[in-house]
């Protein structure tokens, strides 16, 4: 077994912005480790896994390099990155390295996408395909969403005895199903040969498109565009749905809600990482997840949902609230900080109050997602979690609203409903 998990590039991950300016978007900690780490530690759960190969086209990145160090060391598992030459889409990328993927002899493979939060449940779909499926059969792996939502999203329509897939959909302008694609999925070498009629087809097609300015390289291939759809109806494609947690992370607001359901599951999964309220410590409330080498007041109060970097200080009577607050930052005393994400090296002044809007799943409807959100709607800034960028200054005293504030800005007074360039 092997699994693939595609990080994407710099090109994308703007609705991450300010944020992705320091870090590359898989790196972004969620409820206290990387993104992608999530993922490879699922990865390494499953028995039998011999190697997890990160697929993208960032640049050698320094970050990226000590990360991937660090967590082979943890996992104790062949980690590599392979890079692309440029965007070659999902299916692109695995079919321009089907070599390195199938060395060795990988009899399947997962591929995860790594902007998705998830119990990847991997070995129960391991165990589906052997019930449902045979030994060529694809699975991907699906959840049920509302009506409305649905239609931002894979729809997938399957047998209800066989769960076999008889249609799908990428993002349908009309109803087709409530079950999405959750962009996780589980492969076997026979992937490759469809794929690579796509690529064929492509190469004699070579048609100049619309959506992109210019040729398209046959190399980009979309696997949810231009397989799933073929593949649908032929017997060879199989949905397991989960009831377990998931949810995108697009924007830096879908982040904090990741932090949720992350720390949520850490109670299971890691009850040494969530912070308890101990004689001399902080209040705690609910699930807070602490780095170790943070200072932090006595009579200060955190969570629910609080995620706190290496480094940071949080001063006397702070209040912080669903939020995520990245290393190196400090909180003043009594500041008040809520649905905001505070960047790297950032310091809130004395009595200052930065707050954000949530922009949360509607929480009566058991099967909704998170909206991605608009940056503007109507000519306006939605209003949604407050983002400071890295080592921004804010003074003491102010209140700073559903603003986002990039990075190296000092400000001198109240924001609201903002971007501060």
């Amino acid at each position: 077994l092997k699994a693939v998990i595609l990080i994407g590039g710099p090109q994308k991950g703007t609705r991450f912005r300010p944020l992705s300016f320091e870090v590359p978007k898989p790196l972004f900690p969620v409820a206290g480790v990387p993104m992608v780490q999530h993922h490879i530690e699922a990865c390494a759960k499953v028995p039998g896994m011999k190697e997890i190969l990160l697929m993208g086209f960032y640049q050698p990145h320094e970050a990226l390099s000590r990360f991937l160090v660090s967590a082979q060391q943890e996992f104790k598992i062949p980690i590599r990155y392979l890079q692309e030459y440029a965007a070659l889409g999902t299916g692109g990328g695995i079919y321009h390295f089907r070599d390195q993927i199938l060395s060795g002899g990988a009899e399947a493979f997962f591929v995860l996408n790594a902007d998705v939060c998830s119990e990847f449940p991997l070995q129960e779909m391991l165990e589906f395909r052997q019930q449902h499926g045979n030994a060529q059969s694809f699975v991907i792996l699906g959840t049920t969403a509302n009506r409305t939502q649905a239609l931002n999203y894979g729809c997938i329509v399957a047998n209800t005895d066989t769960q076999e897939v008889q249609h799908y959909v990428e993002k349908p302008s009309t109803f087709v199903s409530e079950i999405i694609n959750c962009g996780i999925y589980l492969f076997t070498p026979a992937i490759f040969q469809h794929i690579g009629e796509v690529f064929q087809r492509n190469q004699q097609e070579l048609v100049l498109e619309e959506s992109s300015n210019g040729w398209q390289r046959a190399e980009v291939i979309r696997l949810e565009q231009d397989v799933f759809t073929a593949l649908a109806g032929s017997g060879k494609l199989y949905v397991y749905k989960t009831d377990g947690f998931w949810s995108q992370i697009k924007s830096a607001g879908s982040a904090i809600y990741a932090s949720r359901l992350y720390l949520n599951q850490y109670s299971k999964s890691h009850p040494e990482r969530l912070a308890q309220n101990k004689p001399g410590g902080p209040i705690i409330r609910g699930n807070v997840y602490i780095h170790p080498t943070a200072s932090i007041d006595s009579t200060a109060v955190l969570g629910p949902n609080v995620s706190i970097g290496e480094g940071v200080t949080v001063g006397a009577g702070v209040r912080v609230r669903e939020s995520i607050v990245l290393h190196g930052a400090s909180l003043h005393d009594h500041t008040c900080v809520l649905n905001t994400i505070v960047g790297w090296d950032s310091t809130i002044g004395r009595w200052a109050r930065v707050e954000g809007t949530p922009s949360d799943p509607n929480p009566n409807d058991p099967y909704a997602k998170i909206d991605s959100e608009t940056l503007f709607r109507d000519g306006r800034l939605t209003p949604s979690i407050t983002i400071l960028g890295c080592s921004v200054t804010i003074p003491a005293e102010v209140i700073i609203l559903n603003s986002i504030v990039l990075p190296h800005k000092e400000l001198s007074r109240s924001y609201k409903n903002q971007i501060i360039l």
